[in-house]
């Protein structure tokens, strides 16, 4: 078996070494049943250790978050890596497997147990970014672009890292998608049985620029009346902005914010929103705030787009590079067609709907994307908790929608004159609201519930959901549809069911609740509420405050105050 490193997807040589061949002397284990003898994989001897399931290892939608304590238990790692290898069968055996993360803590020491059970389980070959370190989208775009089998992600997202917080991992499948539910589905069913670990007996061991137009950027990024700032937030994304943004693009280090790695992300939350990438906030709302501010999280495949003084909520955005995908070399034929899951506001629709395109609303989870794209019949997806991405790859991808509104901003200034009208974030937003009216859009996160609480919450909602037929006033709202959003794939037909509690009211407003699976204590309700307004003088007011009754309606009608004692949400977006 051979290990290979990369950098951003290109492979890279330790110490200027070839890749690493990888075997040990053939000795058995010592183990009780015929079962449990060693297997040979090409050159290296496979020790089966014996093991019994542990509790609790289901496979959410970004697949498994849990503290880093539980993680560094005896076996935690192992017994989920070996369950998936047991559900993927023999499909996997001589095949290349891809491995990297965000750089959190105990990933160093993960990626070795990962190797070990790869190369024991049959893999011919692991290719590990550096350092184990690669964005999420990078990933995606490795797994394609090679053609590997799949790979391991070592990330819990935007989730907090370090010894005291949290580790993640997920398996992105040969399209460089996150795991369907018939292998999820089978990896916990594999948890629950499992009793032996095949590890081999070994030592311890680029976004492409063919989507963007490098050259307009190079030119746009060195006028005199723009300045940026990036905040990787301590995460994976901080050494491809320094080699995108400012070594291929020409901006200054100064750019640069939190961009050098830290397994703790430096004692913050990689969650790149209005209340964890605070510091960036600030720094955009100051007086002297550059043009254009964005942040990604731990694993680079989430972004927040700012202008100055300006936030563009992430259903906006999604919406307002699909009405602006000229300015991207790579949709300059057209697209196929744009998703947005169930709970993102309907901004992307009406875009949809002026140019004529086919539109999907999927599920939260971007799995669903996946079958669109491959099908041939999506371009430009996003989802509400600040994932954008393209049919480039098969993740949401951070990069990507930084490049995406720099791209649409040197284009809109390219035949502006330096010292002319600037074309700035904000112009391009309210010319956007000019056409095609505001979605005012809002999302409460209450984060760490006690799942009995939380539990409580939503069985009340579906008892309203139950109580009120088209027809009914809640509040000055009066209720169209009230429903268990239900999906159907229109590929390959595979249905989805409780996907999100929702009201929509006759004047297209929405309440809707979900429960999140991305974090790893507790339970996080999440709250969103939509309202739209054609009236030019709304544009430009606070979404709080054109939201206020709305969401008044919507605490009242869940009681999450009484069932939570939780006066407030833990992050507002």
């Amino acid at each position: 078996m051979q290990v290979q490193r990369t950098v951003a997807g290109k492979s890279v040589r330790p110490s200027g070494s070839k890749p690493l061949p990888f075997s040990a002397p053939r000795t058995r284990a010592a183990v009780n049943s015929a079962s449990q003898r060693p297997v040979m994989a090409s050159a290296v001897t496979v020790k089966s250790v014996p093991t019994k399931p542990i509790e609790g290892q289901k496979t959410g939608t970004s697949g498994l978050r849990k503290r880093t304590k539980e993680f560094k238990s005896e076996n935690y790692l192992a017994n989920w890596v070996q369950s998936l290898f047991n559900a993927l069968g023999d499909e996997c055996k001589g095949k290349t497997l891809a491995l990297g993360g965000d750089g959190r803590y105990f990933g160093k020491e993960a990626s070795q147990i990962i190797i070990k059970l790869a190369a024991g389980n049959g893999f011919k070959r692991v290719v590990v970014g550096q350092d184990a370190i690669m964005a999420t989208p990078a990933m995606s775009a490795l797994i394609r672009g090679r053609k590997l089998y799949g790979g391991l992600l070592m990330t819990a997202s935007h989730n907090p890292g370090g010894p005291d917080n949290d580790f993640g991992i997920k398996f992105n499948y040969s399209g460089g998608e996150p795991a369907p539910e018939s292998i999820t589905n089978k990896i916990f069913g594999e948890t629950q049985s499992i009793s032996v670990l095949n590890f081999a007996e070994l030592p311890e061991v680029d976004l492409s620029k063919e989507v963007f137009d490098f050259d307009l950027l190079k030119t746009f990024m060195a006028r005199k009346d723009f300045s940026m700032k990036f905040d990787a937030m301590h995460a994976v994304t901080g050494p491809y902005a320094k080699r995108i943004l400012v070594q291929e693009l020409g901006a200054p280090e100064s750019s640069l914010k939190d961009c050098v790695n830290s397994e703790d992300f430096n004692g913050g939350h990689p969650d790149p929103n209005l209340t964890y990438a605070h510091e960036l906030v600030k720094i955009m709302w100051a007086a002297d705030a550059p043009a254009f501010g964005a942040a990604s999280d731990g694993d680079g495949d989430r972004n927040m787009i700012l202008g100055n003084s300006f936030f563009i909520n992430p259903s906006d955005s999604v919406a307002m590079i699909a009405a602006n995908a000229e300015a991207i070399p790579y949709y300059r034929g057209g697209l196929k067609g744009v998703a947005r899951s169930m709970p993102t506001s309907g901004a992307l629709d009406r875009v949809a709907k002026e140019l004529n395109l086919p539109f999907f609303e999927t599920p939260t989870g971007w799995k669903f994307f996946g079958n669109l794209m491959d099908a041939g019949k999506c371009s430009i997806c996003g989802e509400e908790s600040f994932g954008t991405g393209g049919d480039h790859i098969r993740e949401k991808d951070g990069p990507f929608a930084v490049l995406a509104w720099l791209s649409i901003l040197a284009f809109k200034n390219k035949d502006v004159p330096d010292g002319g009208k600037f074309v700035s974030v904000k112009d391009v937003a309210m010319e956007h609201w000019s056409k095609f009216g505001r979605n005012f859009f809002s999302r409460y996160d209450f984060e760490e519930v006690s799942s009995e609480d939380a539990g409580k919450v939503m069985d009340h909602v579906r008892s309203v959901i139950a109580a009120s037929p088209k027809g009914t006033k809640l509040g000055d709202f009066t209720v169209e549809c009230a429903d268990d959003f239900e999906y159907t794939d229109p590929i390959d037909g595979s249905v989805a069911s409780g996907q999100g509690l929702r009201f929509v009211f006759s004047d297209g407003s929405r309440i809707i609740f979900r429960l999140s699976g991305t974090g790893s204590a507790g339970a996080t309700i999440r709250l969103y509420i939509e309202q739209y307004s054609n009236d030019p003088s709304t544009y430009e007011t606070d979404a709080q405050e054109a939201l206020a009754p709305i969401i008044k309606v919507a605490l009242e009608l869940s009681k999450l105050e009484e069932f939570t004692g939780r006066k407030e949400p833990t992050v507002v977006t």
